[in-house]
Protein backbone atom coordinates (compact mmCIF):
# COMPACT_ATOMS: atom_id res chain seq x y z
CA UNK A 1 0.00 0.00 0.00
CA UNK A 2 1.97 3.10 -1.15
CA UNK A 3 2.25 6.65 0.92
CA UNK A 4 -1.16 8.16 -0.05
CA UNK A 5 -3.61 5.19 0.29
CA UNK A 6 -2.13 4.07 3.28
CA UNK A 7 -2.99 7.81 4.80
CA UNK A 8 -6.39 7.82 3.91
CA UNK A 9 -7.17 4.60 4.97
CA UNK A 10 -5.88 5.52 8.53
CA UNK A 11 -7.67 8.95 8.22
CA UNK A 12 -10.92 7.08 7.76
CA UNK A 13 -10.70 5.01 10.93
CA UNK A 14 -11.95 7.39 13.23
CA UNK A 15 -9.37 7.59 16.28
CA UNK A 16 -9.98 10.78 18.60
CA UNK A 17 -8.09 10.63 22.07
CA UNK A 18 -9.76 7.73 24.12
CA UNK A 19 -10.95 5.78 21.20
CA UNK A 20 -7.92 4.46 19.42
CA UNK A 21 -8.71 0.69 19.23
CA UNK A 22 -9.96 0.47 15.91
CA UNK A 23 -6.88 1.97 14.50
CA UNK A 24 -4.69 0.41 16.44
CA UNK A 25 -5.98 -2.97 15.35
CA UNK A 26 -5.74 -1.93 11.69
CA UNK A 27 -2.13 -1.44 12.41
CA UNK A 28 -1.76 -4.38 13.92
CA UNK A 29 -3.23 -6.61 11.06
CA UNK A 30 -1.54 -4.45 8.23
CA UNK A 31 2.09 -4.49 9.79
CA UNK A 32 1.82 -8.15 10.69
CA UNK A 33 0.76 -8.65 6.97
CA UNK A 34 3.98 -6.89 6.12
CA UNK A 35 6.08 -9.91 8.35
CA UNK A 36 6.32 -8.04 11.18
CA UNK A 37 6.38 -9.30 14.86
CA UNK A 38 3.81 -6.93 16.62
CA UNK A 39 2.86 -6.76 20.40
CA UNK A 40 0.48 -4.56 22.07
CA UNK A 41 1.27 -2.13 25.32
CA UNK A 42 -1.67 -2.12 27.08
CA UNK A 43 -2.33 1.67 28.35
CA UNK A 44 -5.97 0.98 29.35
CA UNK A 45 -8.96 -0.97 28.69
CA UNK A 46 -9.06 -0.96 24.92
CA UNK A 47 -5.97 1.40 24.44
CA UNK A 48 -2.92 0.10 23.29
CA UNK A 49 0.21 1.35 22.21
CA UNK A 50 1.37 -0.70 18.68
CA UNK A 51 5.01 -2.01 18.49
CA UNK A 52 6.20 -3.80 15.47
CA UNK A 53 9.93 -5.22 14.94
CA UNK A 54 11.56 -7.45 12.19
CA UNK A 55 12.92 -9.55 14.53
CA UNK A 56 16.20 -8.26 14.60
CA UNK A 57 17.43 -5.73 17.32
CA UNK A 58 15.40 -2.51 16.72
CA UNK A 59 18.65 -0.35 17.14
CA UNK A 60 16.49 2.71 15.19
CA UNK A 61 12.85 3.39 16.14
CA UNK A 62 10.18 5.17 14.00
CA UNK A 63 7.61 6.27 16.10
CA UNK A 64 4.18 8.92 16.13
CA UNK A 65 1.01 8.83 17.39
CA UNK A 66 -2.26 7.16 16.55
CA UNK A 67 -4.46 9.50 18.46
CA UNK A 68 -6.42 12.84 16.99
CA UNK A 69 -7.91 15.90 18.20
CA UNK A 70 -11.60 15.62 17.25
CA UNK A 71 -13.91 15.78 15.84
CA UNK A 72 -13.38 13.58 13.21
CA UNK A 73 -13.35 14.61 9.40
CA UNK A 74 -13.12 11.97 6.72
CA UNK A 75 -10.18 11.79 4.06
CA UNK A 76 -10.07 13.44 0.54
CA UNK A 77 -7.64 14.46 -1.95
CA UNK A 78 -6.89 16.46 -4.77
CA UNK A 79 -4.03 16.43 -7.36
CA UNK A 80 -1.36 17.71 -4.74
CA UNK A 81 -2.77 17.33 -0.85
CA UNK A 82 -5.16 14.82 0.92
CA UNK A 83 -7.57 16.16 3.51
CA UNK A 84 -9.19 15.08 7.02
CA UNK A 85 -8.09 14.53 10.09
CA UNK A 86 -4.86 13.23 11.11
CA UNK A 87 -3.89 13.83 7.61
CA UNK A 88 -0.65 16.21 8.92
CA UNK A 89 -1.00 14.94 12.90
CA UNK A 90 -0.17 12.15 12.90
CA UNK A 91 -1.60 9.51 10.05
CA UNK A 92 0.61 10.93 7.49
CA UNK A 93 3.25 9.92 8.93
CA UNK A 94 2.36 6.99 10.53
CA UNK A 95 2.36 5.93 6.51
CA UNK A 96 5.42 7.68 5.88
CA UNK A 97 7.11 5.99 8.61
CA UNK A 98 6.07 2.18 7.70
CA UNK A 99 6.89 3.03 4.23
CA UNK A 100 10.32 3.80 5.27
CA UNK A 101 10.71 1.39 6.94
CA UNK A 102 9.51 -1.31 4.35
CA UNK A 103 12.39 0.89 2.34
CA UNK A 104 15.22 0.26 4.52
CA UNK A 105 14.21 -3.16 5.05
CA UNK A 106 14.14 -3.51 1.05
CA UNK A 107 17.77 -2.44 1.15
CA UNK A 108 18.50 -4.86 3.82
CA UNK A 109 18.41 -3.11 6.83
CA UNK A 110 16.16 -5.17 9.49
CA UNK A 111 17.51 -3.06 12.91
CA UNK A 112 14.20 -0.91 12.48
CA UNK A 113 11.38 -0.48 15.17
CA UNK A 114 7.80 0.93 14.46
CA UNK A 115 6.22 2.51 18.08
CA UNK A 116 2.68 4.00 17.50
CA UNK A 117 1.32 5.32 20.78
CA UNK A 118 -2.13 6.47 22.34
CA UNK A 119 -3.73 9.63 24.06
CA UNK A 120 -0.42 11.99 23.18
CA UNK A 121 -2.90 14.82 22.32
CA UNK A 122 -3.93 14.60 26.17
CA UNK A 123 -1.40 12.81 28.72
CA UNK A 124 1.18 11.00 26.71
CA UNK A 125 0.05 8.15 28.69
CA UNK A 126 0.41 6.09 25.60
CA UNK A 127 4.32 7.03 25.80
CA UNK A 128 4.36 7.06 29.73
CA UNK A 129 3.31 3.35 29.34
CA UNK A 130 6.16 2.41 26.64
CA UNK A 131 8.76 4.09 28.71
CA UNK A 132 8.39 1.69 31.76
CA UNK A 133 9.97 -1.00 29.73
CA UNK A 134 13.34 -0.61 28.13
CA UNK A 135 13.79 -2.28 24.73
CA UNK A 136 16.74 -4.15 24.27
CA UNK A 137 19.20 -1.98 21.34
CA UNK A 138 17.57 0.84 20.77
CA UNK A 139 19.72 3.44 20.57
CA UNK A 140 17.98 6.37 18.35
CA UNK A 141 13.76 7.54 18.38
CA UNK A 142 13.03 9.33 15.48
CA UNK A 143 9.58 10.72 16.73
CA UNK A 144 7.05 11.82 13.71
CA UNK A 145 5.17 15.36 14.23
CA UNK A 146 4.71 18.07 11.47
CA UNK A 147 8.08 19.69 10.87
CA UNK A 148 7.64 20.73 7.58
CA UNK A 149 10.32 17.91 6.82
CA UNK A 150 12.61 19.97 8.53
CA UNK A 151 15.06 18.55 11.42
CA UNK A 152 13.66 19.83 14.97
CA UNK A 153 16.69 20.66 16.98
CA UNK A 154 14.71 21.76 19.96
CA UNK A 155 11.13 21.56 21.69
CA UNK A 156 9.55 24.09 24.32
CA UNK A 157 8.60 22.07 27.12
CA UNK A 158 5.01 22.15 28.77
CA UNK A 159 3.08 23.03 31.85
CA UNK A 160 -0.43 22.12 32.64
CA UNK A 161 -2.59 23.05 35.92
CA UNK A 162 -5.95 23.52 36.81
CA UNK A 163 -7.28 26.34 38.71
CA UNK A 164 -10.14 26.95 41.34
CA UNK A 165 -11.85 29.47 42.86
CA UNK A 166 -14.65 29.03 45.68
CA UNK A 167 -17.10 31.33 46.49
CA UNK A 168 -20.28 31.39 48.53
CA UNK A 169 -23.73 31.31 46.66
CA UNK A 170 -26.80 34.21 46.71
CA UNK A 171 -29.29 35.29 44.77
CA UNK A 172 -27.90 37.88 42.72
CA UNK A 173 -30.43 40.97 43.71
CA UNK A 174 -28.55 40.64 47.08
CA UNK A 175 -24.80 40.46 45.55
CA UNK A 176 -23.80 41.13 49.33
CA UNK A 177 -24.70 37.93 51.02
CA UNK A 178 -22.73 36.33 48.43
CA UNK A 179 -18.42 35.69 47.64
CA UNK A 180 -18.53 35.17 43.61
CA UNK A 181 -16.06 32.58 42.86
CA UNK A 182 -15.61 33.82 39.19
CA UNK A 183 -15.00 37.36 39.52
CA UNK A 184 -11.99 35.44 42.02
CA UNK A 185 -11.05 33.44 39.20
CA UNK A 186 -11.10 36.48 36.96
CA UNK A 187 -8.90 38.91 39.26
CA UNK A 188 -6.67 35.80 39.21
CA UNK A 189 -5.90 35.28 35.53
CA UNK A 190 -5.65 38.97 34.88
CA UNK A 191 -2.70 38.68 37.40
CA UNK A 192 -1.51 35.40 35.29
CA UNK A 193 -1.62 37.44 32.55
CA UNK A 194 0.30 39.96 33.54
CA UNK A 195 3.37 37.76 34.30
CA UNK A 196 6.82 39.09 32.62
CA UNK A 197 7.33 34.98 31.74
CA UNK A 198 11.03 33.85 30.90
CA UNK A 199 12.09 34.22 27.27
CA UNK A 200 14.93 32.64 25.53
CA UNK A 201 17.01 33.98 22.56
CA UNK A 202 16.69 30.24 20.93
CA UNK A 203 13.24 29.11 21.97
CA UNK A 204 11.86 32.92 21.89
CA UNK A 205 8.74 33.95 25.18
CA UNK A 206 7.05 31.68 27.27
CA UNK A 207 3.77 31.53 26.37
CA UNK A 208 0.64 30.83 28.33
CA UNK A 209 -2.77 30.03 27.10
CA UNK A 210 -6.01 29.98 29.27
CA UNK A 211 -7.87 27.12 27.50
CA UNK A 212 -11.11 26.18 29.54
CA UNK A 213 -13.29 28.66 31.95
CA UNK A 214 -16.17 27.14 33.88
CA UNK A 215 -17.84 28.19 36.77
CA UNK A 216 -21.49 29.28 38.77
CA UNK A 217 -24.94 27.87 37.61
CA UNK A 218 -27.35 30.21 36.20
CA UNK A 219 -27.22 34.11 35.46
CA UNK A 220 -29.37 35.37 38.72
CA UNK A 221 -27.11 32.94 41.49
CA UNK A 222 -23.84 34.63 42.41
CA UNK A 223 -21.38 31.18 41.57
CA UNK A 224 -19.60 29.57 44.14
CA UNK A 225 -17.34 27.54 42.51
CA UNK A 226 -15.39 28.23 39.28
CA UNK A 227 -12.27 26.61 37.23
CA UNK A 228 -9.95 27.36 34.77
CA UNK A 229 -7.76 25.21 32.85
CA UNK A 230 -4.19 26.32 31.22
CA UNK A 231 -0.90 25.30 29.57
CA UNK A 232 2.13 26.89 29.14
CA UNK A 233 5.04 26.70 26.60
CA UNK A 234 8.29 26.58 28.41
CA UNK A 235 11.57 27.83 27.10
CA UNK A 236 13.09 27.73 30.83
CA UNK A 237 13.20 25.41 33.68
CA UNK A 238 10.07 24.49 35.64
CA UNK A 239 10.55 26.27 38.98
CA UNK A 240 10.91 29.63 37.62
CA UNK A 241 7.44 29.74 36.22
CA UNK A 242 6.09 27.88 38.92
CA UNK A 243 7.38 30.69 41.26
CA UNK A 244 5.41 33.10 38.90
CA UNK A 245 2.01 31.53 38.82
CA UNK A 246 2.30 30.84 42.81
CA UNK A 247 3.01 34.65 43.08
CA UNK A 248 0.07 35.50 40.83
CA UNK A 249 -2.09 33.29 42.72
CA UNK A 250 -1.37 34.55 46.03
CA UNK A 251 -3.63 31.76 47.78
CA UNK A 252 -6.87 33.20 46.61
CA UNK A 253 -7.45 29.82 44.26
CA UNK A 254 -6.51 26.23 44.44
CA UNK A 255 -3.77 25.22 41.75
CA UNK A 256 -3.47 21.66 40.60
CA UNK A 257 -0.49 20.70 38.39
CA UNK A 258 -1.49 18.20 36.10
CA UNK A 259 1.70 17.63 33.99
CA UNK A 260 5.09 19.20 32.93
CA UNK A 261 8.39 19.13 31.24
CA UNK A 262 11.22 21.06 30.25
CA UNK A 263 12.31 22.07 26.96
CA UNK A 264 13.88 19.23 25.16
CA UNK A 265 17.19 19.68 22.93
CA UNK A 266 17.22 16.92 20.03
CA UNK A 267 19.84 15.09 18.09
CA UNK A 268 20.33 16.59 14.60
CA UNK A 269 22.20 15.19 11.72
CA UNK A 270 24.18 17.13 9.01
CA UNK A 271 22.83 17.89 5.39
CA UNK A 272 18.82 17.92 6.62
CA UNK A 273 17.26 21.65 7.54
CA UNK A 274 16.63 22.13 10.83
CA UNK A 275 14.21 24.12 12.93
CA UNK A 276 13.15 24.97 16.43
CA UNK A 277 9.84 24.21 17.36
CA UNK A 278 6.67 25.58 19.86
CA UNK A 279 4.80 22.55 20.41
CA UNK A 280 5.66 19.44 22.53
CA UNK A 281 5.55 15.88 22.19
CA UNK A 282 5.69 12.31 22.91
CA UNK A 283 9.75 12.72 23.51
CA UNK A 284 9.89 13.98 27.30
CA UNK A 285 8.32 10.44 28.23
CA UNK A 286 10.49 8.30 26.10
CA UNK A 287 13.50 8.73 27.41
CA UNK A 288 13.92 5.57 27.38
CA UNK A 289 14.18 4.96 23.63
CA UNK A 290 17.19 6.12 22.69
CA UNK A 291 18.48 9.46 21.74
CA UNK A 292 15.50 11.56 20.11
CA UNK A 293 15.01 13.05 16.65
CA UNK A 294 12.12 14.83 15.17
CA UNK A 295 10.95 15.08 12.58
CA UNK A 296 7.68 14.61 9.99
CA UNK A 297 5.86 16.19 6.91
CA UNK A 298 3.07 18.89 7.05
CA UNK A 299 2.73 22.36 9.09
CA UNK A 300 1.68 22.47 12.51
CA UNK A 301 -0.06 25.10 11.68
CA UNK A 302 -3.02 23.29 10.02
CA UNK A 303 -2.94 20.53 12.33
CA UNK A 304 -6.08 20.67 14.76
CA UNK A 305 -7.74 22.51 12.01
CA UNK A 306 -10.84 22.20 10.22
CA UNK A 307 -8.76 22.30 6.62
CA UNK A 308 -6.07 19.85 8.24
CA UNK A 309 -4.12 18.70 5.11
CA UNK A 310 -0.68 17.22 4.00
CA UNK A 311 1.25 17.10 0.82
CA UNK A 312 1.16 14.34 -1.38
CA UNK A 313 4.74 15.47 -2.14
CA UNK A 314 5.50 15.81 0.99
CA UNK A 315 4.87 12.57 2.16
CA UNK A 316 7.04 10.78 -0.29
CA UNK A 317 9.77 13.42 0.86
CA UNK A 318 9.56 12.30 4.23
CA UNK A 319 9.66 8.43 3.53
CA UNK A 320 12.92 9.57 1.55
CA UNK A 321 14.68 11.27 4.93
CA UNK A 322 13.19 8.98 7.08
CA UNK A 323 15.08 5.96 5.37
CA UNK A 324 18.33 8.80 5.07
CA UNK A 325 17.59 9.44 8.63
CA UNK A 326 17.60 5.75 10.11
CA UNK A 327 20.79 4.97 7.80
CA UNK A 328 22.98 7.42 8.90
CA UNK A 329 22.31 6.91 12.15
CA UNK A 330 23.02 2.84 12.29
CA UNK A 331 26.13 3.81 10.23
CA UNK A 332 26.82 6.34 12.90
CA UNK A 333 26.93 3.98 15.57
CA UNK A 334 28.78 1.03 13.46
CA UNK A 335 31.55 3.21 13.32
CA UNK A 336 31.55 4.78 17.02
CA UNK A 337 31.34 0.83 18.17
CA UNK A 338 34.60 0.35 15.84
CA UNK A 339 36.21 2.72 16.92
CA UNK A 340 35.58 1.62 20.27
CA UNK A 341 36.63 -1.56 19.79
CA UNK A 342 39.35 -0.81 17.82
CA UNK A 343 40.75 1.61 21.16
CA UNK A 344 39.98 -1.65 23.43
CA UNK A 345 42.04 -4.02 20.99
Amino acid sequence: MNVTELTRKLIDIPSVTGDERAVGMFLQEHLQSLGYLVRLQEVARDRFNVFATTGAPSRVVLSTHMDTVPPFIQSSEDDEKIYGRGACDAKGIIAAQINAAQKLRGEGIEQIGLLFTVDEEQGSRGAQTANLEKPAGVEYLINGEPTDNKLASATKGSLRLNLRTRGRAAHSAYPEQGDSAIEKLLDVLERIRQCAWPDDDRLGQTTCNIGVISGGTRANVIPDTAFADLQLRLVSGVEPVRTLIEAAIAGRAEVEYLSEHEPVQLETIAGIEQCVVRFTTDIPYLSHWGKPLLLGPGSILNAHTEHEFVGKQELEQAVGIYVQLAGALLAKEAATRELVEGVSL
